[in-house]
């Protein structure tokens, strides 16, 4: 007996499944993705030309200076020469802590050459640094703390607070000028008779105050951001375990704002190596004040290929210090990542 075969049935699709596509996968998509690639290379583009004419430009024309001679007269002979190739000489005149003496030999570079002025540069710049940094830092911190508790005239507090950091350096720096002049405010107020800009003590600590005054706000609005950041449930659920005020401070505010404070250290101190117009409208460099930048302007009215290397190493002291702080915050937050990918585990 035959047996009769029907039509082989179509499996049909699952109800909800996506219809299957025979054609190329994607092809829509990755010319979306291309379009939008093509229009931000041309957005971005007039500012990558900028800063290439700002920023890279100016670097490597300084780097090229550096290695050429001031034109001028020559020691040996007497006679004007136009520069030329000066190899690193110009930097072994800033770098070298060892100058030729008459009878035969080196001695200590005395502070009118060269050498003396960049390592004493050198020594004020990171004085003036650390001082302030770390002044601005624990003042920053504490004001801080007190503008992210919750009183009434909060934002009044937190604007006023703003007033010294956007006043001008140039108009700060002259006003403090007045204030210690020996007829000042501060001689007055304090009933002493100081030359504050008379000698080098008094001179760098009227530097120090006056950078920290203007500066300290800008610390303490960033380390603010970092404490708003902290979730108030953790300060409410250390105070039912009885945690006192130090400990929190110490385990739950430094730890959680640390990333915040790293980053405002980071931009000041970048800032205060840079430093310039604060001492130079104080003090003029003078009572050993004079930091990298005042020693690179001064430089440029004896020759510019000189002062190119100057403002050279000025420019890698700077890096080395950046890179360094990167490399720091980088290592805590990959350490931070793993810990906390273990712990999910």
């Amino acid at each position: 007996m035959a047996t009769e075969l029907g039509p082989t049935p179509v499996k049909q699709p699952a109800s909800g499944a996506a219809p299957a596509h025979h054609g190329p996968k994607g092809v829509g998509e990755d010319n979306r993705i291309a379009s939008q690639g093509r229009w931000a290379t041309w957005l971005l583009a007039p500012t990558v030309v900028a800063l290439a004419i700002v920023i890279v430009y100016p670097i490597i024309s300084a780097i090229v200076m550096s290695f050429q001679k001031d034109a001028g007269l020559d020691p040996v002979t007497g006679l004007f020469t136009d520069g030329g190739s000066a190899g690193i000489q110009n930097y072994v005149n800033w770098l070298g802590q060892q100058c030729a003496a008459q009878g035969g030999g080196t001695v200590a570079c005395p502070p009118g050459t060269l050498g003396g002025q960049f390592w004493s540069a050198t020594a004020t710049t990171f004085f003036f640094t650390v001082v302030t940094v770390a002044l601005e830092t624990v003042l920053g911190f504490w004001m801080a703390m007190i503008m992210a508790r919750t009183f009434k005239g909060r934002s009044l507090v937190r604007a006023a607070v703003l007033v010294p950091w956007a006043i001008p350096t140039a108009v700060t720096a002259q006003l403090w000028l007045f204030m210690f002049d020996f007829n000042g405010i501060i001689n007055k107020l304090f009933n002493v008779s100081i030359l504050w800009t008379g000698s080098e003590w008094p001179a760098k600590w009227a530097v120090i105050i006056a950078d920290t005054w203007k500066t300290t706000p800008f610390m303490a609005l960033l380390i603010l951001a970092g404490l708003q950041m902290i979730p108030a449930e953790v300060y409410e659920a250390s105070k039912v375990d009885g945690a006192s005020a130090w400990q929190r401070f110490r385990l739950i505010t430094l730890p959680l704002v640390k990333p915040a404070l790293m980053v405002a250290i980071l931009f000041r101190t970048l800032d205060a190596l840079r430093m310039f117009d604060l001492p130079y409208i104080l003090t003029g460099g003078a009572n050993n004040t004079t930091t990298l930048s005042i020693l690179v302007i001064n430089q440029i009215r004896q020759g510019f290929n000189s002062a190119a290397a100057l403002s050279t190493i000025t420019f890698i002291i700077i890096f080395l210090v950046a890179f360094i702080f990167v490399r720091f915050l980088g290592a805590n937050v990959v350490e931070q990542s793993g810990a906390t990918g273990k712990g999910k585990k």
